[in-house]
C-alpha cells in the first residue's frame, strides 16, 4: 500500500486561472502549450483540468469566473501550502493584506482562500484535507 503524503507547507500545490471564456482559454492553451482539456462539472457549467499530453496527470486548471471565481482577476493564481488556514487568513489581514474569496472546502481536498498581498498580488492559501 502506498502512503499519501501530505505537500510541504510553503510549496505551491496547484495554479489554475480563471477567465470568462475558460472554454476558449482552455483551447488556446492546448493548443500553444500542448495540454489535453478535461472538462469538470462545476453544476451547471464545466472548468477545465489542463493535463499533460504523456503522462494525462492534471497539471493546472482554466476556471470560469463564476460562483467563488467571481470577481477575480484573470491571471495565473498560485496555490500555497499553509498548515493552518485560519490562522493564515488572520495573519494576512494583521499584516496589510485582504480576503478576497474567505476559506472555504475544496470538495476533498482541503479548504482554501483567495488573498491579495499589501502590494496587490493575488495568491491563494491552501490547507490540504488530513
Amino acid at each position: 500500500m502506498s502512503e499519501t503524503r501530505k505537500p510541504e507547507i510553503g510549496t505551491i500545490a496547484w495554479q489554475d486561472l480563471t477567465v470568462e471564456n475558460a472554454s476558449e482559454i482552455g483551447q488556446f492553451y492546448a493548443e500553444v502549450v500542448g495540454w489535453k482539456a478535461e472538462p469538470i462539472d462545476m453544476g451547471g457549467y464545466s472548468d477545465l483540468n489542463m493535463s499533460g499530453p504523456d503522462s494525462g496527470n492534471p497539471l493546472a486548471g482554466v476556471c470560469h469566473a463564476r460562483g467563488s471565481n467571481a470577481g477575480l482577476p484573470a491571471q495565473w493564481l498560485i496555490y500555497i501550502v499553509v498548515e493552518d488556514l485560519d490562522r493564515s487568513a488572520k495573519r494576512t489581514e494583521g499584516l496589510g493584506g485582504e480576503i478576497l474569496v474567505p476559506p472555504k472546502k475544496m470538495g476533498s481536498h482541503g479548504r482554501y482562500c483567495v488573498i491579495r498581498d499589501p502590494a496587490g498580488a493575488v495568491a491563494a492559501l491552501f490547507e490540504p484535507a488530513t
